[in-house]
């Protein structure tokens, strides 16, 4: 048999150390240089400096991934996160958290709470940072899961639809007229977390009847695109329009899509592979992101489509890339279609050649349709989430979620 170019390169070695490199490149990155030494966390721009240092705002989703993040590091042996871990625990536990009212708020700087909004995207993070914790045996896990888990069931979820309601104010007065993918999205994802956590079943249920309305009841009727935007009765609202596209963008989003392939696939394990819906759905939603969603000349995923399929916002974004690494590693895991690997090795060459600011550390955010850095919507180098997760699943079984992929591999090598 002729010699071929064929396996994995999640199996090679020298990819192997490729991967934990940029995975630690990114720590030295974001590690010290994003703790506000009065509490949470800084975020930073291109140079890896602290944004608005003198009286930065926190925002709960920068809090709650950076102690996720510092989990996973503490897991595979990062020196430092278990301190960042703590740091983080705090300031989510005594002052994201609203004593009087229950719930954790949107933002806070030095002064106090600067958007008392209380979201279901930040209350899923809030879960995740908990169930997150709990693994390495912080004091506070039990106490942020048993809160967020509470909150979520008391406040948000709707179980007549099986999702979450959007948004609150501060005195829990409902923000009515939407619903939204995204927050329910990372609700999955935090589910899933708290059932490899807990072993309580009922968020796994949750997280498969999200997954049900979402991507079986809509997407796939959708030609397996993601709809981001619904009325409040659960119809897709093509029409919608929020002046922040960064939380709300407009039209569909093929990270989206690529977020939820390697979701769905964590999901039909941990469900014990009974829903052979998930891996359809997921690979089909992977390709179609591809099909629709990357650049045939220059390389990258538009961040927006309208519903004719057509690239609305041009610009490539970090986070989509780092996703479809994710997912192409996972899906690969379980699919021998050499698709998945060929994609694989294009995405990281496109992030290699691209997305990794190799001069200064971390990723770009942004960059031009033609490839060229640009800010228009996100400013220096907004977290460290995305991207490591795309540096460190491959190295992981795909058996779960990465944290759990890294302990059930430390137990074996012991």
């Amino acid at each position: 048999m002729p010699k071929t170019n064929a396996s994995p390169w999640q199996k090679r070695p020298f990819h192997r150390q490729y991967l934990m490199r940029q995975a630690n490149d990114l720590f030295d990155f974001f590690e010290a240089a994003s703790i506000n030494p009065k509490g949470g966390f800084f975020e930073l721009d291109d140079e890896g400096l602290p944004l608005g240092e003198d009286n930065a705002v926190r925002q709960i989703h920068v809090t709650t991934r950076m102690i996720h993040c510092a989990v996973v590091g503490s897991l595979i042996g990062r020196p430092g996160s278990d301190e960042i871990i703590d740091h983080g625990m705090n300031y989510l536990w005594n002052k994201h958290r609203d004593e009087k009212r229950g719930g954790y708020v949107w933002s806070l700087d030095d002064n106090g709470i600067t958007d008392g909004a209380k979201q279901a995207y930040g209350h899923a993070f809030v879960l995740l940072a908990g169930s997150s914790a709990k693994l390495v045996g912080h004091p506070l896990a039990d106490k942020v899961i048993a809160d967020a888990t509470e909150v979520i069931e008391k406040r948000f979820w709707d179980d007549s639809v099986g999702a979450v309601r959007e948004e609150f104010s501060e005195d829990w007065t409902e923000v009515r007229g939407y619903r939204g993918q995204n927050s329910n999205m990372h609700l999955t994802e935090a589910l899933m977390a708290a059932y490899e956590a807990t072993g309580n079943q009922a968020y796994l249920k949750k997280a498969e009847r999200i997954a049900e309305l979402i991507i079986r009841k809509n997407a796939v009727k959708l030609n397996h695109r993601v709809a981001e935007h619904f009325d409040e009765y659960w119809v897709v609202d093509k029409n919608y329009r929020h002046p922040n596209e960064m939380f709300r963008p407009s039209g569909t989003t093929p990270g989206h899509w690529l977020e939820w392939s390697r979701l769905l696939y964590q999901l039909w394990v941990l469900g014990q592979k009974q829903h052979s819906w998930m891996t359809d759905a997921a690979r089909n939603l992977f390709q179609r992101s591809i099909e629709l969603g990357w650049d045939k000349v220059h390389g990258g995923f538009f961040y927006t489509l309208d519903w004719n399929d057509e690239p609305a916002m041009r610009e490539k974004l970090w986070w989509p890339v780092a996703e479809a690494i994710g997912a192409a590693s996972y899906i690969s895991a379980h699919d021998n279609d050499a698709y998945f690997q060929v994609w694989y090795r294009k995405l990281w060459d496109y992030a290699e050649n691209h997305v990794i600011d190799h001069a200064r550390g971390g990723w770009l955010s942004e960059l031009e349709e033609d490839l060229t850095p640009a800010s228009k919507l996100f400013v220096g180098k907004p977290d460290i989430y995305h991207a490591l997760q795309a540096c460190l699943i491959p190295l992981y079984p795909a058996t779960g979620s990465l944290t759990h992929a890294i302990i059930e591999q430390d137990h074996k090598v012991r």
